[in-house]
């Protein structure tokens, strides 16, 4: 893996993904955004590349997506990490608009962060060169802090110190199943406390694997490891399309127990494709409510809550969950 966890890797893919993504939430929680910057690679063909917006309220997401031929990206790192459609994710700022989508209001997003520094979900650098997991997870700042503006048609939302993360992600293809969990602002802790996990089910031949969990906790700036295949078999998960309960085992015998979800209305349903063409139905909420219980070795156990500033996302290949799914195929560009 390149010694920067930003860089971007399309260019040397022959087939494949790659999406950098940030969120960011009010401190008050019950509104936020999220904005994905992703590009598909087909053999033989040009890259595509999609602006993905979605602002959060408790009245319901307002959400839009925009597709073109053609991006950028660095691959090192000087310059943005990638460019779609005029917008542009970089080293500390993040920018774009989409104003050409019939019957969706016009967005425009131009936010600056910084944050943590990087969390390896997978651990030693080698797993990012192996075949297997397909889908490699990095973030770039697991816990950041984002200032800037939000617009939507005529509104214009101001973005001061706003707690978030920035993503990072790439491969051949998508898990059979995931979850993405991120935590933070819990009731009496700083930024320093957050909860940045990546789960999967993935399809090796005919047999679908438990799940896999990767990522950390940060208690007050001690991070504990999450999950890993050496403790797939203490790893338990309840899923569901608007949240989950899960019990993962962590490193130094600590284990952290989750409770987190919303309601369905405060959802955003989206379609995921391969490069394959295999598609999966996702739901994302970026203002779900969270309780993380935390017990570690010689240490208090810690009970932890927030309420609407988590984000849960659920991978699934049924399309009965009840989630509104967005109008918008994921593939090329026509």
């Amino acid at each position: 893996m390149p010694a920067d966890a930003a860089a971007a890797r399309f260019g040397t893919m022959q087939a494949g993904y790659e999406s950098y993504y940030l969120r960011a939430a009010d401190p008050a929680g019950g509104r936020g955004c999220w904005i994905r910057y992703t590009v598909r690679i087909a053999p033989d063909e040009e890259p595509s590349g999609s602006l993905w917006f979605t602002w959060f309220d408790r009245e319901g997401p307002t959400a839009t997506k925009q597709t073109t031929r053609g991006v950028a990206g660095a691959a090192g790192q000087d310059g943005p990490w990638l460019e779609v459609a005029g917008g542009r994710i970089e080293s500390g700022r993040a920018i774009g608009e989409i104003s050409c989508v019939a019957d969706r209001p016009p967005v425009r997003w131009d936010l600056a962060f910084a944050g943590e520094p990087p969390l390896k979900h997978l651990g030693g650098s080698w797993r990012y060169t192996a075949s297997l997991p397909r889908t490699k997870p990095v973030s770039i700042h697991p816990m950041a802090c984002l200032s800037g503006t939000v617009g939507i048609g005529e509104r214009e939302y101001a973005v001061h110190d706003w707690p978030g993360m920035v993503g990072h992600n790439w491969g051949t293809q998508h898990a059979e199943r995931w979850i993405w969990l991120h935590g933070m602002r819990f009731d009496g802790y700083d930024d320093s406390t957050w909860l940045d996990v990546v789960l999967g089910r993935i399809q090796v031949g005919p047999v679908l694997m438990p799940w896999i969990a990767s990522g950390a906790m940060s208690v007050e700036g001690e991070r504990i490891r999450v999950g890993g295949i050496a403790r797939v078999f203490g790893t338990h998960v309840r899923e569901r399309p608007t949240g989950a309960s899960l019990r993962l085992p962590g490193s130094s015998g600590s284990h952290i127990g989750v409770e987190v979800g919303a309601p369905s209305e405060r959802f955003v349903g989206w379609v995921y494709a391969s490069p394959g063409g295999e598609a999966h139905d996702v739901a994302n909420c970026s203002i779900a409510d969270i309780e993380v219980a935390v017990q570690r070795s010689r240490r208090p156990n810690l009970l932890l809550r927030a309420n609407g500033t988590a984000a849960y996302e659920l991978g699934m290949l049924e399309h009965d969950h009840g989630i509104a799914i967005q109008p918008f195929p994921d593939g090329p560009a026509r």
